[in-house]
């Protein structure tokens, strides 16, 4: 049976956000297609936005991050037509996403962004998650865009030691 493989592509991303309990960034989903040369960087951002402009999958942008995930639309779709994804993608879908997970669910789960306050200063705003459940989440006031940088760029490294100890020092 020959399909539009646009189709097939479109199939293959919600296949993976089906798969995860957490949304996956587009960068994680990229990687995995690109990685696998089924299609292009081009032909994927159409992708992206066939899906999202169809309802099928909903999407977040923190920073410059661009979180995706399933909707109701999108499962009610792929229950429908996942038989055209062959057992081989399912089964290289199923063995990346086993093989990264923690690396994929860390990355979408520790956050942080930065924004200037009407006072002047900025807020830099970090939190982490698991699941639905936000663990922390800490707003610091600091004087420049500079600072505010530094300090979500170190929280995407240093979380969990910042976590533990919080809650070492408060428990």
């Amino acid at each position: 049976m020959l399909q539009d493989p646009l189709t097939l592509y479109k199939l293959i991303v919600l296949y993976m956000l089906n798969k995860v309990s957490f949304p996956l960034s587009s960068s994680q989903i990229s990687d995995f297609i690109l990685e696998k040369d089924y299609t292009n960087f081009l032909t994927l951002q159409q992708v992206f936005s066939d899906l999202k402009d169809n309802n099928l999958i909903a999407s977040k942008t923190v920073r410059n991050r661009t979180l995706f995930s399933i909707t109701e639309d999108g499962m009610n779709t792929l229950s429908y037509f996942q038989n055209r994804i062959s057992d081989a993608i399912k089964e290289d879908v199923i063995e990346y996403l086993r093989q990264n997970e923690m690396e994929l669910r860390n990355e979408v789960s520790v956050l942080s962004d930065y924004y200037k306050a009407t006072n002047g200063e900025y807020e830099a705003h970090l939190w982490a998650k698991d699941r639905d459940t936000e663990l922390v989440s800490i707003k610091l006031t600091v004087p420049t865009e500079e600072i505010a940088s530094a300090i979500c760029a170190k929280w995407l490294d240093k979380n969990q030691q910042i976590y533990q100890y919080l809650t070492e020092q408060l428990f």
